[in-house]
């Protein structure tokens, strides 16, 4: 199927537009107020990728059997999180075991009436060069992972890693194959299209790599510029940003499943410090072309940054503006997907 033919089918797959509620943080609402916000704004569900720990305590059962009710008795999909992936402590390096806490997560999943799990572990791993190498991450991630595969299958859930910034998508097809797993089976993708750029990845050809494994999506708008010779990512509202949303939703729209678009955004930047000779060793897979498109994306970033009113936010701004820049992100990607 051409480029052109899957365009022309994504309004017949009704792929649905929904929320991260990471991005409403600043308003301090519980699970049941996000979900109704969503349905009040014209979202068509929730990934709840992440709470509180104060209100991750505080779920029980009931409330969970009542998410679960209003998304059913108002179309809207749920997805859930708090799902781990990497052994470690990653603030004392640690280990930890992650298996009942995965395990708590897919109980939760699983009474909500979810297959999706998103997964997030840590930080900037390879930022710092005291933390553990990447290798090492991986390794342990793999053993903690295979011991959990059964776990998952029982619970009818797949624990969806997001595109952070511990695992390129090179690295994440290592960890798969090392973990025993196929697509479609106890592990997945969380495909957040702007962390890729701070992964020193092409956003498209990252999805083209592991597109059979994506599960679920942080839909995100982005830049990336070049200051003093590093590289500085940022999120941007999306139809604002440089990454090509539509080609990515277009392969998303290839899969044999259904991937929900649930929109993450947030403020703040991160310094990718390419001048660094020891940083740019911690991505061996970093070929000569992909990081020339990327230096094309920060040219164009330059341009729209210039003419077109993109910037950066910084974290601190981001409460004033959270509620209102998720609307506009809304209708932006609801315009993208009706073209």
């Amino acid at each position: 199927m051409t480029y052109f033919e899957c365009k022309k089918t994504l309004k017949m797959r009704n792929l649905q537009v929904g929320i991260d509620n990471y991005g409403l943080f600043p308003l301090e609402l519980i699970p049941l107020q996000i979900l109704q916000w969503a349905r009040d704004n014209g979202a068509k569900g929730v990934q709840f990728s992440g709470l509180t720990p104060e209100e991750s305590q505080k779920i029980d059962p009931s409330i969970l059997k009542d998410l679960s009710q209003f998304a059913s008795s108002n179309d809207l999909y749920l997805e859930w999180g708090g799902g781990q992936h990497i052994p470690f402590d990653v603030q004392t390096w640690a280990k930890k075991d992650i298996f009942e806490v995965n395990r708590k997560a897919a109980r939760e999943a699983e009474i909500l009436g979810t297959q999706i799990i998103r997964s997030c572990s840590g930080g900037l791993m390879r930022w710092n060069p005291d933390n553990p190498k990447t290798d090492t991450l991986l390794e342990e991630a793999a053993v903690a992972l295979r011991s959990q595969k059964q776990m998952f299958k029982d619970h009818n859930v797949i624990l969806a890693i997001e595109t952070h910034f511990e695992f390129t998508t090179f690295e994440l097809l290592r960890l798969f194959e090392r973990c025993d797993a196929e697509p479609g089976d106890y592990l997945g993708i969380c495909l957040d299209t702007m962390n890729l750029l701070t992964m020193l990845e092409e956003p498209v050809s990252a999805t083209e790599r592991i597109l059979p494994w994506i599960v679920s999506s942080h839909i995100k708008d982005g830049g990336v510029i070049l200051e003093s010779d590093d590289l500085i990512s940022f999120p941007a509202e999306i139809g604002r940003g440089v990454i090509d949303l539509t080609k990515i939703i277009v392969l998303l729209n290839t899969l044999p499943h259904k991937v929900n678009l649930s929109i993450e955004d947030h403020g703040g930047s991160f310094v990718l410090p390419v001048s660094n000779p020891q940083f740019l060793a911690e991505f061996p897979d970093l070929s000569r072309d992909e990081f020339i498109k990327l230096l094309r994306l920060a040219d164009l970033t330059k341009d729209r940054m210039e003419h077109k009113g993109l910037s950066i936010i910084e974290r601190e701004q981001w409460p004033e503006i959270c509620e209102e820049r998720l609307k506009r992100d809304i209708l932006a990607l609801k315009k993208l997907l009706s073209v």
